[in-house]
């Protein structure tokens, strides 16, 4: 939508009201032949939500890894698969980190979102990379666009300020050159002590303590442009800069505290995106990006600073896909990626290993006004090396997807949704090389995930509308990649675990526009979660629970917006986990439920915004751990001042 709203005579399109946009990105969710969720930015405003984390455990399915305070480390996983199976897309090119495998979605501001959007399967659109394929569910973040309504300049000015030290200012400014020409630059940076309290319990004894070592300084830059250079010819770009320098809590320990761990990380990448339409029945999309990871580690209490390490990663990507649609029912598309990433650091032990990827799919697509039907198949090829020493195995496979969502011949909008998806996952460097932890000769995990759901909507002359959605969906993981000890000091990973995952994800919407001034929103998400080991039967651990995994997770939230001060009120939480996949004795996460209270106030002065925001987090002072070890903030505050141009 971004990109079509640059075009000259899209005007009116840009002047719809903001109702009418969520209601397209909610309907497109309902009539998806996969489990599909969005969030818009009219959610992140009038139902309280504070950040990225808070925003993606209002979506049913996820379990997110939070090891507490602002800027730590926080990875999504999806319906028990884990962080390594879930993509991040970001404005439509997927993340990497060849290193870890996994994205710390921390680091991505809320402020610059549009829309978060999780597809779990394959999505509707075959128009998209082949990467986008390679993922059991893919996270959508997509940033706001530079505006196009008129050209004179649009400018944002916030300040945030909390708890622990908080701050973080933010400043964006949009600007439509030309009838063709659109750029954009915002940055933000962040400051937090996250010194925050917490009770320790030893025994008998309770006593109150501060998270120490928790400092962090944290920019983020960006620039954009679109050229639109007819209605058929588009050219887009972006550079992006992250630098978070700050100091690790580690683990809380009875009688001790003590670390000087300190992480600065830095990522910048450089994308150019070009979208062509040579007719109306074909269209090309390709891209280009450079991205370049930096990671520098310091413990200056370990002895000899063997522990001291810096890690380098680059990724060189290109992507090209082609759509032909030759009739208004059928579609079919091509799509090929290459991907050349590499991997050095300063250890004795480095490897500096490298993998080429070259990903094809060939997606064909039948659309009704009550049926579609999707297929896939993606080929994957990883060749793989390593400069010193010998590289892992090379690996290629074949992986079959296909989707269908039918309207049911009823009075109400009902529609029933079913999927099946075939992918695998490649082993990351650290699995295949890290000194006496990684293996070459591992295997790629493989996925079989299946997917059974109904959609159902009711709206009411436009005064009620009440959505809910339901999926049950079976996982099966074949291979799977585990580290296991040989003795006391080396471990090694190898394929040996097969996990089995079955569950339901549901939703609910409701939105009461009461009169011309008054609307009750009120939302619910509920998971239902078995991920089960299923690796030997004869283990007396068969059929655990997977470590982290709760087997009910879920949240609420509703909102009063009016024309004195919205305000919202959301809960989340979880059921008991355990940290090992053995539950072992004093492994056990107890649940939790937390509250934020939120309220906001929007004032207009001719051109200019000014939005006025407080939030009260943990509103009732609930002390729990999302990650062992690692306790989370009790009650806290936000203030948010905001003004538009």
């Amino acid at each position: 939508m971004a990109a079509i709203a640059l075009l000259p005579d899209t005007l009116t399109t840009q002047q719809m009201p903001t109702l009418e946009v969520h209601e397209s990105l909610q309907r497109r969710s309902l009539r998806s032949s996969v489990a599909m969720q969005v969030l818009d930015r009219r959610d992140f405003q009038n139902l309280g939500v504070t950040g990225l984390n808070d925003a993606l455990s209002r979506i049913a399915g996820i379990t997110l890894r939070d090891y507490g305070g602002a800027g730590g480390l926080t990875t999504v996983s999806v319906r028990g698969l884990g962080a390594k199976h879930t993509g991040v897309s970001y404005d439509g090119l997927l993340l990497s980190d060849c290193q870890s495998g996994a994205i710390d979605v921390s680091r991505y501001s809320l402020d610059d979102v549009k829309h978060l959007m999780l597809t779990i399967g394959e999505g509707d659109d075959i128009f998209v990379p082949a990467r986008q394929a390679s993922s059991p569910a893919t996270l959508s973040i997509a940033t706001i666009a530079p505006p196009s309504a008129d050209q004179r300049p649009h400018i944002t000015a916030q300040l945030r300020a909390g708890s622990f030290g908080y701050v973080s200012p933010y400043l964006r400014y949009g600007h439509n050159l030309n009838d063709h020409l659109a750029i954009a630059l915002q940055g933000d940076f962040t400051h937090a002590d996250n010194q925050y309290p917490f009770t320790l319990h030893n025994g008998t004894l309770t006593t109150r303590e501060r998270r120490a070592n928790s400092r962090m300084n944290a920019g983020h830059g960006e620039g954009s442009f679109i050229w639109q250079a007819n209605a058929r010819h588009r050219l887009s770009g972006k550079a992006y800069w992250y630098d978070n320098d700050r100091q690790l809590p580690g683990q809380v320990r009875y009688y001790t505290n003590l670390s000087r761990e300190t992480l600065r990380e830095q990522n910048a990448f450089t994308q150019l995106n070009y979208h062509g339409s040579f007719s109306s029945a074909l269209a090309l999309k390709t891209s280009a990006r450079f991205n370049w990871n930096s990671s520098d580690y310091r413990d200056p209490l370990y002895s000899g600073q063997v522990r001291d390490a810096h890690y380098w990663q680059r990724e060189h990507y290109v992507t090209s896909a082609l759509l032909y649609t030759p009739t208004a029912h059928w579609s079919v598309s091509f799509a090929a990626d290459y991907a050349f990433a590499n991997l050095n650091s300063t250890l004795a032990t480095d490897r500096r290993p490298y993998r080429h990827t070259l990903l094809q799919t060939a997606s064909a697509k039948w659309h009704t006004e009550r049926l579609t039907v999707v297929g896939r198949l993606l080929h994957s090829l990883y060749l793989n090396g390593a400069q010193v020493g010998s590289g892992s195995r090379d690996m290629h496979r074949l992986s079959p997807s296909l989707s269908a969502s039918y309207r049911l011949p009823v009075r109400r909008e009902i529609y029933a949704r079913l999927s099946y998806k075939n992918i695998f996952r490649a082993p990351t460097f650290n699995e295949n090389y890290f000194f006496h932890y990684g293996s070459t000769d591992l295997r790629p995990e493989t996925t079989d995930q299946i997917n059974a759901g109904l959609t159902w909507r009711h709206a009411n002359a436009s005064a009620l509308e009440v959505q809910l959605t339901a999926d049950a969906y079976l996982n099966l993981v074949r291979d799977k990649i585990m580290a296991v000890p040989v003795n006391m000091f080396i471990w090694r990973c190898i394929n040996l675990g097969r996990t089995r995952v079955w569950g339901l994800d549901a939703t609910a919407r409701t939105v009461w526009h009461i009169n011309g001034r008054h609307t009750l929103t009120a939302t619910g998400n509920y998971s239902l979660q078995r991920a089960t080991n299923r690796t030997n039967e004869a283990s007396p651990y068969y059929g655990y629970q997977l470590a982290y995994v709760p087997l009910s997770s879920g949240g609420a939230a509703v909102s009063w917006e009016n024309p004195w001060v919205n305000l919202s009120l959301h809960g989340e939480g979880t059921s008991q986990r355990y940290t090992t996949n053995e539950h072992y004795d004093g492994t056990r996460l107890a649940g939790y439920f937390e509250w934020t209270a939120s309220a906001y106030r929007v004032l207009r002065f001719s051109r200019h915004t000014l939005e006025l925001r407080a939030d009260l987090k943990n509103l009732f002072d609930r002390q729990y751990e999302v990650v062992k070890l690692y306790p989370m903030p009790g009650r806290s505050y936000m203030f948010t001042i905001k003004y538009q141009l």
